[in-house]
């Protein structure tokens, strides 16, 4: 419990100092998006790169892959598995928690939503990172409808 609560406001503080970095222009918020994602994406690389060292070869194709990051790799980061993993079978897959932890310490009001993409685009980057590292390229993007549940989609690129 601790540890998920240091998580968080770790999370929360690296939200803000990122956000007080960026003016308030559009643009500007779209940089500071940018840069919490590649936070994520960088530490994503690392955690996938230590749970992986000795199964990386295991894996048969990107579902696996995918599962992989759904059970044990969200379990290492935020305690639990995914809620549900969707799949068109054609390179889109829809993870959902429905209580997600980094959006738990924000209040539920409808008010709220429009911050939401903030404090989404650090875990973004985790998985496009943990991803990319295990050899998937990818486009990640999240939505939240109702607070404090929220979809990542990720999109496998085909070169």
């Amino acid at each position: 419990m601790a540890d998920e609560t240091l998580f968080a406001l770790l999370h929360m503080e690296i939200v803000s100092h990122v956000q007080k970095s960026a003016g308030q222009d559009e643009e500007d918020q779209g940089k500071h998006i940018r840069v919490l994602e590649g936070m994520g994406f960088r530490v994503g690389q690392g955690l996938i790169e230590k749970l992986t060292k000795d199964s990386l070869s295991s894996f048969k194709d990107e579902l696996e892959v995918v599962k992989f990051v759904c059970k044990e790799f969200w379990t290492i980061v935020f305690k639990k598995q995914i809620d549900n993993l969707r799949t068109n079978h054609q390179g889109t897959y829809v993870l959902q928690d429905n209580r997600f932890l980094l959006l738990t310490q924000i209040s539920c009001s409808k008010q709220y939503l429009e911050e939401a993409p903030k404090f989404l685009a650090y875990t973004c980057g985790l998985i496009k990172g943990a991803l990319s590292n295990m050899g998937v390229s990818c486009t990640v993007s999240a939505e939240v409808v109702i607070m404090p549940a929220c979809k990542f989609q990720v999109v496998i690129s085909r070169t």
